[in-house]
This record gives C-alpha cells, structure tokens and sequence, in this order.
C-alpha cells in the first residue's frame, strides 16, 4: 500500500467515515473544511510518527504539514529523507 493510499485511510476511518477513498481528493483542505482540529491534528501527528517512524519536530508542527492528503505526504516523503552530514 502506497503512503496515499495509508494516508486516505486513515483520515477517512478517524475524520471522514461517510467518504470513500475515491471521494477523497488529495487536496481537500481538511483544516479549512472544519474535518480535523487542533486535537484533530495532534492525532495525525501521533499516527504519523507511529506509521512512518519519522519524527515531527517542533520545526515541522507548521499546519499546513497536514492540511491535505498531499500535504501529509509531502511532509512524510521530506521527514523519511535522512540527512547527510555535511
């Protein structure tokens, strides 16, 4: 299963059970459309860090990290790039 595909899962079985995952387009904004708030964000952070093994840094706590299915997976894509010490 591709992170999308985990991605669109997830927030449809915590935020969005009515939705299927073909309804759910990648760029809704879940923030603006009142789906996930702060609390709701603060569960993503956790599944996030559990899911992917990344962590989410204070740096990283920036909403729109997590506004939309391509957001999450923007971010996950950036926090599972290890750094090269330079």
């Amino acid at each position: 299963m591709n992170n999308e595909t985990l991605i669109k899962s997830y927030l449809i079985e915590e935020f969005l059970p009515e939705v299927s995952a073909g309804d759910l387009a990648t760029d809704y904004d879940l923030l603006t459309n009142g789906v996930v708030d702060s609390l709701g964000l603060l569960k993503i952070i956790a599944w996030i860090e559990t899911e992917f093994a990344v962590t989410v840094d204070d740096a990283a706590l920036d909403p729109d990290n997590f506004r939309s299915v391509d957001a999450i997976g923007s971010f996950v894509a950036r926090a599972s790039v290890p750094v090269e010490a330079g």
